[in-house]
């Protein structure tokens, strides 16, 4: 696809659309949206537009569409996988500016929020009025819930409460091609025709800009019990976490930290932490509810099967302060990571009985290709995050090499019946790698859907999928 640039009539267009001090285009001023958080990728677009109503979203996008300009739709740009970033240049529409909670909706369990809100004030917000909205990615005090339903984000809840689809139940969406719709209904069922509120979820600004957002909502739990179990290997800390639901018990959080993650958070963020020789990996595991009693008792047979996994042991915490400090070594884990080394961040994805074998063979994959990694993640869900070190790598391997291994990451997950990304999405950084799990009439379908949405391919080009 040929695109065309941004004229000076355009630009007056744009202007007159948002508002002259909505429109950045000193290179001073669109510096901050011409990378996301993922690794060191930099793509300025030619204009950044701020609009903040969904009419001035549909005329953007009608101007952009009738001249063949491309345009990438941005949150907050805590992504880690390019999927914001302007690669042809063109119109970066930021969602900044829409940042309002619109409506929550006691009585049906439900909220309208817009793109722009940030996910945690959401969260607090609901939380206030004894309701839970329980998707909460580690980097949901400055992610937007707008980049959530973009890249089907995720975080420790999921486990039990289900992902961000369970709690989207429709959207107003912006086509590029300008036309404005609602994808579903505000009902909790919904069985009429294609549902495109699912498929607008993790589509990663490719077919549509989301402009409103209802959710569903659940009562808060009251209660809750934090432990962290300590074990001499990966794999034995894996080994436990199939377990720990065979064995009837389905945990509010089940997070994964290898030693070195601790070892970095401890150095980079100064948390006083008694990390004892011989321990290798930990699982941070969390427990709610609104009967203490039933708490405690699934406390209970956790702590059993930790005993029958080489489980050395098991800290729990007995303040708030605690449970905080111990959620800030997990959540704090990745920025520790980024600030110590080069890396490359993979976001695998295996059933969770699979996971002693994938981080097993993720290590010996380093080992064969000479990198180092610190892996985490929500292992209750399967969801294993691969940061890659170059430590020692040369330049050389790193650039040209570390590829290969990469592709062998990913025919492991395949192979063990997993697949490429649990919630950072596919992006930029991803693509080229689809082919590893999907087939050619896999694409074709993309392909097609695309093409509706989009019959210019102005939104967003080049992501997900070539």
């Amino acid at each position: 696809m040929t695109y065309n640039k941004i004229t000076g009539d355009i630009l007056i267009q744009l202007k007159n659309i948002v508002g002259a001090d909505a429109v950045l285009t000193s290179t001073a001023d669109i510096e901050n949206y011409s990378h996301d958080e993922t690794e060191d990728l930099v793509y300025y677009p030619e204009v950044v537009v701020k609009p903040q109503t969904t009419a001035q979203v549909s005329a953007l996008m009608k101007l952009c569409n009738t001249n063949l300009i491309p345009v990438t739709p941005r949150g907050a740009g805590t992504g880690l996988a390019g999927g914001a970033l302007p690669i042809n240049g063109g119109v970066l529409i930021s969602t900044e500016r829409f940042n309002r909670i619109l409506d929550i909706d006691e009585q049906n369990l439900q909220a309208t929020v817009e793109p722009g809100v940030i996910t945690e004030i959401f969260m607090n917000a609901v939380a206030e009025k004894g309701l839970l909205y329980p998707v909460d990615p580690a980097s949901k005090g400055s992610c937007y819930i707008g980049g959530n339903v973009a890249n089907c984000s995720g975080g420790p809840r999921v486990v039990k409460y289900g992902t961000i689809r369970e709690y989207v139940l429709n959207l107003e969406v912006v086509l590029p091609t300008g036309e404005v719709i609602w994808t579903g209904a505000n009902t909790l069922k919904y069985a009429s025709g294609y549902n495109l509120t699912q498929l607008l979820i993790g589509s990663e600004g490719t077919l549509g800009i989301v402009t409103k957002i209802v959710t569903k909502l659940i009562p808060r739990p009251t209660m809750d019990a934090l432990m962290l179990a300590s074990f001499p290997t990966n794999e034995d800390a894996c080994a436990a976490v199939s377990a720990i639901f065979t064995a009837g018990v389905v945990p509010s959080g089940l997070e994964f930290m290898e030693r070195k993650g601790i070892e970095w958070v401890i150095e980079h963020d100064g948390i006083a932490f008694d990390l004892k020789d011989g321990i290798g990996a930990f699982l941070l595991i969390e427990a709610d509810g609104s009967n203490q009693d039933v708490i405690f008792a699934d406390c209970e047979k956790i702590n059993q099967v930790l005993e029958q996994h080489n489980c050395q042991d098991v800290l729990f915490a007995d303040t708030s302060a605690q449970k905080e400090e111990l959620w800030r070594i997990r959540r704090t884990m990745a920025v520790s990571v980024k600030s110590n080394s080069i890396y490359k961040e993979e976001d695998t994805v295996v059933p969770r009985a699979a996971l002693p074998q994938l981080i097993k063979g993720i290590k010996e994959i380093g080992s064969k290709y000479g990198f180092e990694s610190v892996c985490y993640g929500h292992a209750g869900d399967g969801n294993l995050h691969v940061n890659i070190i170059k430590a020692g790598m040369s330049d050389d391997d790193w650039n040209n090499k570390l590829k290969d291994g990469i592709t062998e990451i990913f025919e492991l997950t395949v192979g063990l019946g997993g697949t490429l990304s649990g919630e950072h999405g596919i992006g930029l950084v991803q693509k080229n790698f689809m082919h590893l799990k999907y087939t050619p009439l896999h694409f074709a379908i993309w392909r097609g859907i695309k093409q509706v949405f989009d019959p210019n391919g102005i939104l967003n080009p080049g992501k997900i999928f070539n």
